[in-house]
């Protein structure tokens, strides 16, 4: 089998790796000039924000001696590690961009040079195309608007006002980092509410306390966790922080040490939704009215696959239904790597895939009949919905230690059948 790999990041690498195990012919692409994705060009803060125990590849762990939090650079000559130990560059064709994917199945490049292979994995990532509020908030302003995805340092900040409008990891990240640089305390603004988790419970990195859950059902291991949380932490509405929308494991927790620090210490406010930009101010659902020079929109990305025609990828491609997450459903020979959200680290789930992906295509493992696949993504679509609700990308959630349980089973019985 003839496949090509579209992209080199984690997912990418992880899937060269598992075809070439499995006798495959893969060809991979890549837009930038080295492996690794999004990590080799990042913020110089970023660091892992699940444990490296629990991030690392089953098939090569990370180094024992490093913290439990690497670094993003770290992550990257990881990366670039992994390539190099398992053989995967002369695979990869750097510096290309593949601009369509045809039935057939046909890879065109920006340089218009096209190729046939028998089947071809989608592993372009879902963190590089940046998402804006939609619809924009009445009124214009005048100072500065930056996108998370554009930042780097917090010297972009210094001596000026910010405002961070988002709850996630990058939104925390970048407000800490500009509270350092900035004039005056930075704002926080988020029209909802998150679970923020320190790195460390008790001793121990906190998602190595989920680990320990892992076997429990997942409201049995909520109820658990948010007691453990409140009692080590306390809420969010404790640090003046909107209420989490959801329970710990159906609203994806924030994870921090330094977010809560920062805001005791008077350096981060909070601030609610916003309501409407003024020229040089920015007015706030409650009333508030601030003087803002830059708005940093940390409001996540979207997921983008431009190649593929709507035909292949839905008119909404958070939303392409895929047998585990893995197989289009009218091809199976068209896959995915990494089109989903998960509860922990990104890593492991995308070796699981990747392993699937190469059983299938080697041949020792047969899916189900067409209608069955079906079947089962209705169910798991109904329980996602069930658990996260429908507005919050529920075709593509995935509680990391379920799933990656389950696709190991899947193998084993894809090669019984």
């Amino acid at each position: 089998m003839r496949v090509a790999v579209i992209g080199a990041g984690a997912a990418g690498l992880a899937t060269l790796k598992a075809l070439l195990d499995a006798g495959c012919d893969p060809v991979g692409y890549e837009r930038m000039d080295r492996p690794g994705g999004l990590w080799t060009d990042t913020y110089a803060s970023l660091h892992l924000n699940t444990s490296r125990g629990r991030t690392e590849f089953a098939d090569h762990p990370m180094p024992a001696d490093w913290p439990d939090y690497p670094s993003a650079g770290r992550v990257a000559g990881y990366l670039a590690d992994y390539a190099a130990r398992f053989g995967l560059t002369p695979h990869i064709r750097f510096g290309t961009t593949v601009t369509r994917v045809e039935p057939g199945w046909t890879v065109t490049t920006a340089d218009g040079d096209t190729e046939r292979f028998d089947a071809v994995v989608v592993a372009n990532g879902h963190n590089w195309s940046p998402r804006l509020p939609s619809p924009g908030y009445p009124g214009t302003f005048d100072g500065v608007q930056m996108h998370a995805h554009d930042y780097r340092t917090p010297e972009v900040f210094r001596d000026r006002r910010v405002l961070v409008v988002g709850m996630g990891n990058s939104a925390m990240d970048i407000a800490v980092d500009a509270s350092h640089t900035a004039r005056g305390p930075v704002l926080l603004s988020a029209r909802h509410g998150v679970h923020i988790v320190p790195k460390y419970l008790f001793g121990r990195p906190a998602d190595a306390t989920g680990g320990a859950l892992a076997g429990l059902p997942w409201r049995l291991r909520q109820a658990i966790a948010e007691t453990l949380l409140r009692v080590a932490v306390g809420t969010p509405q404790r640090y003046g922080l909107p209420a989490p929308r959801g329970g710990l494991f159906q609203n994806h927790p924030t994870v921090s040490d330094t977010i809560l620090h920062r805001i005791t210490h008077g350096e981060v406010v909070a601030r609610p939704a916003i309501d409407r930009l003024d020229g040089a101010k920015v007015e706030f659902t409650d009333g508030t009215v601030d003087a803002v020079d830059v708005i940093v929109w940390a409001t996540g990305y979207r997921v983008h696959i431009p190649f593929l025609s709507a035909a292949w990828r839905g008119a909404d491609p958070e939303s392409l239904p895929l047998y585990r997450r893995v197989f289009h459903l009218d091809d199976p020979s068209l896959a995915f790597v990494g089109l989903m959200q998960s509860t922990g680290a990104a890593f492991p789930v995308v070796e699981a895939q990747a392993k699937l992906v190469a059983a299938y295509l080697a041949g020792s493992y047969d899916l189900p009949p067409a209608d069955v696949r079906r079947r089962a993504v209705e169910r798991a679509l109904r329980a996602a919905v069930a658990r996260w609700g429908p507005d919050a990308r529920p075709h593509m959630r995935v509680d990391f230690d379920t799933y990656i349980a389950e696709l190991t089973r899947e193998i084993a019985r894809g090669a019984h059948r």
